[in-house]
């Protein structure tokens, strides 16, 4: 059985709240429910595919959590597991287009369905990925706080003082920190660019540079952004449903992710978009206003 081979993130979609939605609707339907088989089509996005067949069957899914941006499923020891010691753990990513379901067994399967887990009630849980950017895991119990360790601490729970610590000093640019899943976990694209546009802070900021009211400020953005994008079940761009495969509504929300060109909510400005760390990010020049250069800096100073 592999455990986590270093890669984490693949993607930018699905993020947080959209996990933190999904995972919601497997706590309701799969606690308590057994995994009688496994299916697989394509498994090139699978660590190690022959060991879900060998170890899953038996197992009982006793809780269903989120990690940063993995869900993960606590399979018990049941009845017929194969070599049913301790509990393991199944990790999955949902990548850019991934989609976990739970569907009765005689319901229309989706294309791109890849993997199948039939459960003792009846019905299946599906994993349905168009582009196979997502990944799917075993751990063991032994090692889920490793796992959890190359990770940064949860963007939800962070508190002030430890948000604080991990951005004090860097010289890096504060979208690029948010992204980073070994400084904070959850955080993509969107909901850093809503995040910072609440903020009022320009995504090319150095973090070193934020003061700390600022950086109190922010941390306060992220946290009441993910709230209620999750309260509204996220954000469908483009393949994104919940576990019953309803799309997500928080889109309707956004203030200026995917919205260059357009006026900014709060100030009327038209909204612009520049890459930061590699990644489109999308700002209100004015509520924002960029660093100043140092060349600006020293021209003023003379």
């Amino acid at each position: 059985m592999l455990l986590f081979a270093g890669r984490f993130e693949t993607a930018s979609m699905p993020e947080l709240p959209e996990v933190e939605t999904v995972v919601r609707g497997l706590r309701a339907a799969l606690p308590g429910r057994s995994i009688v088989a496994v299916r697989l089509g394509k498994t090139d996005f699978i660590d190690d595919p022959i060991a879900l067949g060998e170890f899953l069957p038996g197992r009982r899914i006793a809780s269903v959590e989120r990690i940063g941006k993995f869900i993960r499923l606590e399979l018990a020891a049941g009845n017929g597991a194969s070599k049913a010691d301790a509990p393991l753990h199944l990790m999955v990513h949902l990548g850019m287009t991934g989609r976990l379901v739970v569907r009765g067994a005689g319901e229309p399967v989706a294309p791109h369905t890849h993997g199948f887990f039939e459960l003792d009630d009846g019905r299946e849980l599906r994993y349905t990925d168009i582009r196979r950017f997502g990944r799917i895991l075993l751990v063991r119990d032994s090692m889920v706080a490793e796992f959890r360790g190359r990770l940064g601490e949860d963007a939800l729970e962070i508190s002030a003082e430890a948000f604080r610590q991990r951005l004090a000093g860097r010289r890096a640019r504060i979208k690029a920190l948010l992204l980073d899943q070994r400084v904070l976990r959850g955080v993509g694209n969107i909901y850093a660019d809503e995040s910072l546009w609440q903020a009022r802070i320009h995504p090319a900021r150095l973090a070193a540079k934020l003061d700390k009211a600022e950086v109190e400020r922010l941390r306060r953005c992220v946290q009441r952004v993910l709230r209620d994008a999750i309260r509204l079940r996220g954000s469908s761009i483009s393949d994104f449903v919940d576990s019953d495969g309803r799309p997500g509504k928080y889109q309707q929300r956004h203030r200026v992710y995917d919205r260059e060109g357009k006026a900014c909510y709060r100030c009327g400005s038209k909204v612009r978009c520049v890459l930061v760390a590699g990644r489109s990010s999308h700002f209100c020049p004015r509520c924002q206003p960029p660093p100043r250069s140092k060349r600006a800096t020293s021209r003023r100073r003379k």
